[in-house]
């Protein structure tokens, strides 16, 4: 690390669990977070000034002035711009020395299992079923952990799920495959409390930055959900599925790309 780093991350450093070993870990780090909204906001920043050395950004909007109320990467003047060269400029802007790989397609196919492959760790900021199940798949198939948030309301959710431990149940263990057809809630017509989105998507990050320093998560099998109204957080204890579409089906062996 350079004179400049030690200090930017010295309250890092003072963490036994983090050290100069921790951080170079930060450091060298790839981070995929698909979305760029509430949840991606929150976590792309604190991702940003943690110190991952590559951001990559995916989310094919853009900035509307309805977004403003929660999403804090994004600001007035960017209305009308691609959400995710919104959230670059703002990760940029906070530590220059994270490359932000912004783009601008829906997460899906052959592209999404390709931007899996090439992370270290994976959060899903986004709010489609079919779009989770997706990143679900190609999260299992690569051997790759993965961070989910939601927020509707004043509901929030949060869990990991990664692969890598044999106990750990994915995403279609908890919410099966044939749920996928469920209509997805929207904030437009359901809206979302403004702060909520920032304290899943912070807790994202949180997760994620643990995983990046090589420590495995305790949320793994905890499903975590959390009432703004009353600021009470549940945990429900989750196992895999034996017949499991996804994590109950032989995996080859992958390496990171």
């Amino acid at each position: 690390m350079t004179d400049e780093q030690l200090l930017r991350y010295a309250r890092h450093l003072m963490l036994p669990s983090v050290g100069i070993e921790g951080q170079q870990r930060l450091l060298n780090s790839r981070v995929l977070v698909i979305g760029a909204g509430g949840l991606g906001c929150a976590a792309g920043l604190y991702l940003g000034s943690a110190g991952v050395g590559q951001l990559t950004v995916v989310d094919p909007d853009v900035v509307d002035a309805t977004n403003l109320q929660r999403q804090v990467a994004h600001t007035l003047d960017r209305i009308g711009q691609p959400k995710v060269t919104s959230l670059q400029a703002a990760v940029e802007r906070l530590n220059p020395d994270v490359r932000v790989i912004a783009i601008q397609e829906r997460a899906e196919g052959p592209a999404l299992d390709r931007w899996v492959a090439q992370a270290d760790v994976v959060l899903d900021c986004t709010d489609r079923f079919a779009s989770r199940h997706a990143i679900n798949r190609a999260c299992h198939t690569a051997g790759r952990p993965l961070v989910s948030g939601a927020a509707m309301g004043f509901d929030g959710q949060l869990a990991v799920y990664d692969g890598r431990d044999d106990a750990s149940p994915c995403y279609a263990c908890v919410y099966p495959l044939e749920d996928v057809d469920a209509p997805d809630a929207q904030c437009a017509t359901m809206g979302v409390w403004a702060p909520l989105v920032g304290v899943v998507g912070s807790l994202q990050a949180s997760q994620a930055l643990w995983l990046a320093c090589g420590h495995p998560s305790a949320l793994v099998g905890r499903l975590q959900l959390h009432n703004a109204q009353t600021g009470e957080w549940t945990t429900i204890r989750t196992s895999r599925r034996p017949d499991c579409a996804v994590c109950g089906q032989p995996r080859a062996a992958t390496v990171r790309q």
